[in-house]
């Protein structure tokens, strides 16, 4: 046990509730000036519990904010090509004006994924998984970032944390959280210029790469990955780590990829899950289905 004070805690859930109001005075201007409010249609393939409760927390978040969130349901054994065309009829707005489209991942083993990713125009691409806003956001020119990545830099931002010139630590290569960060921390500016490394799983002695981060990023869907032991005195700890597991009375319960309890005594600053990442995903997404929304009506 260290006797260093426990680390703060990083309340996602408070800041996206902040970041939720400005939304709102952006959606009710967007709304009186067009005569629609924005629109984003979400396509959910299936009945995965987790990615229905996702779902279900987005549309009620949108609704919070003012924006327009219809759920298209499809069928799990629904192939490639069905998706494919699916979300192509949406982007034509066969439905109605679509500002932002999204994918709920993951989806079924059998489906293409990048292929259905792809079918996403770019200009509604609130995820910001498609190859023109990867490129972009390699460029340094980010339209739409995706929203975890966007919510783990908000996070820091806003607490304070300084990223410039600090050692940031990401564990996980994923193209939906650690290759965006990435290029985020590394990027000129507020909320940047750190340096920057990747850990993976061929990573050779991951702990003495990890005790070297000042901000540390937890990305990869194991739970307990991250111990005190790999854990510098001080750092921000961002666990972005979503796992359900079960208790043995026969419940279950979601923790993050941090060893939680452990690591708050060792570390600066913490983000907690529930509550920490998650609340500022969502948050993103609306602020990507305002900006879609905007680009779009002005023709930009």
């Amino acid at each position: 046990m260290s006797d260093r004070a426990p680390a703060t805690l990083l309340d996602g859930r408070a800041l996206a509730a902040r970041i939720e109001a400005t939304l709102a005075d952006e959606v009710r201007t967007f709304t009186a000036m067009f005569q629609r409010p924005p629109r984003l249609v979400v396509v959910l393939v299936g009945d995965m519990a987790a990615s229905a409760s996702y779902v279900k927390s987005k549309a009620a978040a949108a609704a919070r904010v003012g924006i327009d969130a219809e759920v298209v349901r499809v069928p799990a054994a629904t192939d490639t090509q069905a998706l494919v065309a699916l979300v192509q009829s949406i982007a034509r707005d066969e439905q109605g004006p679509a500002d932002g489209i999204l994918v709920q991942l993951p989806l079924p083993a059998h489906v293409d994924t990048v292929a259905v990713l792809d079918a996403v125009p770019p200009d509604r691409d609130v995820d910001g998984f498609h190859p023109e806003n990867a490129g972009l956001l390699s460029q340094g020119r980010a339209r739409f970032i995706p929203c975890t990545a966007a919510g783990v830099q908000r996070v820091l931002l806003v607490a304070g944390i300084v990223t410039a010139g600090r050692h940031a630590v990401i564990i996980g290569r994923s193209d939906i959280v650690g290759k965006p960060l990435a290029l985020l921390l590394s990027a000129k500016g507020p909320g940047g210029d750190a340096t920057v490394t990747i850990c993976h799983s061929r990573s050779a002695d991951m702990p003495a790469i990890t005790r070297q981060a000042d901000i540390l990023v937890a990305a990869v869907g194991r739970p307990g990955l991250v111990t005190a032991d790999m854990v510098k005195p001080g750092a921000a700890v961002i666990d972005v780590g979503i796992n359900r597991i079960a208790a043995s009375d026969g419940t279950s319960r979601l923790v993050g990829d941090v060893d939680f309890d452990a690591v708050r005594e060792i570390a600066g600053w913490i983000t907690p899950v529930p509550g920490g990442v998650g609340p500022l995903t969502v948050a993103m997404l609306l602020a990507n289905t305002a900006l879609a929304a905007e680009l779009r009506s002005r023709g930009g």
